[in-house]
């Protein structure tokens, strides 16, 4: 008598396999990967800038795209980076809408983090983002949150790489100081 094996549960399944079931009509399976990865790009929508309803909704949509088109994933990437880059793209189409990006604009001056943020020891990446311009904001979640290169998200952005470039160097450059910038007893940066 040989060993029997007990079904996998949509739970056990790698992603490329729920997306291949997906793509075979079951919604169980798709269900799942909205699971797993729904808090991911939900978390890069709001990195992008969108208040907490709109990135419900845009990440919503997002779900609804990707499984319109779970035929064309192929598992050469990872399926959040596929999802996350869809969602990205429709932020932006629903962000031009509603604001106009002036991506050659010079940067504004950097915003005082709040008092809240400053008596916090610890910093997160929300926070850190803060300080950013809404320039040097959107092209950095959409190169490292929405794993866009520096040329998709031009192309999305619908400007010159160069200034994408640019606005990408900049912000990391305030991350990494903002980051390491050590604090004292009562959160207050120390100026060395």
């Amino acid at each position: 008598m040989g060993a029997t094996s007990s079904p996998r549960t949509p739970a056990s399944l790698h992603d490329v396999e729920l997306a291949a079931l997906s793509a075979a009509g079951d919604r169980q399976a798709f269900g799942e990967l909205v699971r797993r990865h729904g808090s991911a790009v939900r978390g890069l929508l709001r990195r992008m800038g969108a208040d907490p309803a709109t990135a419900d909704d845009v990440a919503q949509d997002a779900f609804l795209a990707a499984f319109e088109r779970i035929a064309e994933f192929r598992g050469e990437g990872a399926f959040a980076g596929w999802v996350k880059k869809i969602a990205a793209r429709l932020y932006l189409r629903r962000f031009r809408k509603g604001v106009k990006l002036d991506l050659s604009a010079e940067p504004e001056t950097e915003p005082e983090p709040s008092h809240e943020a400053a008596s916090n020891r610890r910093i997160d990446l929300d926070e850190a983002l803060k300080v950013l311009s809404p320039n040097e904001r959107i092209c950095v979640s959409l190169c490292y949150g929405g794993g866009l290169s520096h040329a998709e998200a031009a192309e999305a952005l619908n400007a010159p790489l160069g200034t994408v470039k640019s606005h990408v160097k900049r912000g990391l450059d305030k991350l990494r100081e903002r980051l390491a910038a050590p604090t004292d007893k009562t959160g207050e940066r120390v100026h060395g």
